[in-house]
């Protein structure tokens, strides 16, 4: 697992806003961030699953989360906007934004990929995440320091036979991360990826069906390298994807 100890990690009086907090990766990662200190967002499409999660943090006696249902794959820009000022408008900034929502698509070849299915992928993995970008770095330029974390994939960087979809959405998750670094690079915003790596999900099942989750890292497990660009220990990394496996 990535090297590094969140024992002694510092996230109090930061606010993190987390996409596809309700389940798997994003949840854990919500979860994480409110037991080091951290105020959380919790943005996904299904509101039970947003609830239970902020029911577990109030549990725990720890920071109130708040609650953002949005669906990626139907919202419009405006949607975003509204977002943005709100969340502007209740906390102030902005310290760091996990962009981990995603969908899988369909893993066929090449000239067989679905048209709509194709689209949906796009929207969700590519478009939604640049205007989320789009709308939130303002509000995490007003932070002293702030992390913008997309969410790429090992088919990101390398295309593989019958992922057609989801590879090219990372390919262009992975740029759009590296030209947004680019531009702010000497600011107070630093901006990158994250490589899961093969992490014991529902998504992962629906690629690998047959595969013994029991070998595979849980999202716990990969949590040191996401608790490490949330924290100031991270401030030096900027435009790049790192490997949390």
């Amino acid at each position: 697992m990535f090297n590094y100890s969140t024992k002694d990690a510092n996230l109090s009086n930061k606010t993190i806003l987390v996409t596809g907090a309700g389940a798997g990766i994003g949840r854990t990662a919500a979860l994480t961030y409110a037991q080091l200190g951290a105020t959380v967002i919790l943005l996904g499409k299904t509101v039970s699953k947003l609830e239970a999660v902020y029911d577990e943090i109030v549990a725990l006696g720890l920071a109130e989360p708040a609650i953002i249902p949005l669906d990626l794959k139907g919202a419009t820009k405006q949607n975003y906007i509204d977002m943005s000022s709100t969340i502007s408008s209740q906390f102030g900034h902005l310290d760091g934004v996990l962009l981990n929502a995603s969908i899988l698509g369909e893993l066929t070849p090449f000239t067989q990929m679905h048209e709509q299915v194709f689209n949906d992928v796009m929207k969700v993995n590519v478009t939604a995440q640049c205007l989320l970008a789009q709308t939130l770095i303002p509000t995490l330029l007003l932070a002293p320091n702030a992390s913008l974390v997309f969410t790429s994939s090992g088919v990101g960087s390398q295309g593989r036979a019958y992922w057609g979809q989801y590879s090219i959405s990372k390919f262009a998750t992975e740029g759009m991360m590296q030209v947004i670094a680019d531009e702010y690079e000497g600011s107070n915003l630093r901006t990158n990826a994250i490589n899961p790596g093969a992490t014991n999900t529902n998504m992962r099942s629906c690629a690998f069906p047959a595969e013994d989750k029991d070998e595979l890292a849980t999202p716990e497990d990969i949590m040191p390298l996401y608790v490490y660009l949330m924290s100031d220990d991270s401030l030096e990394i900027n435009g790049q994807t790192l490997k949390a496996q």
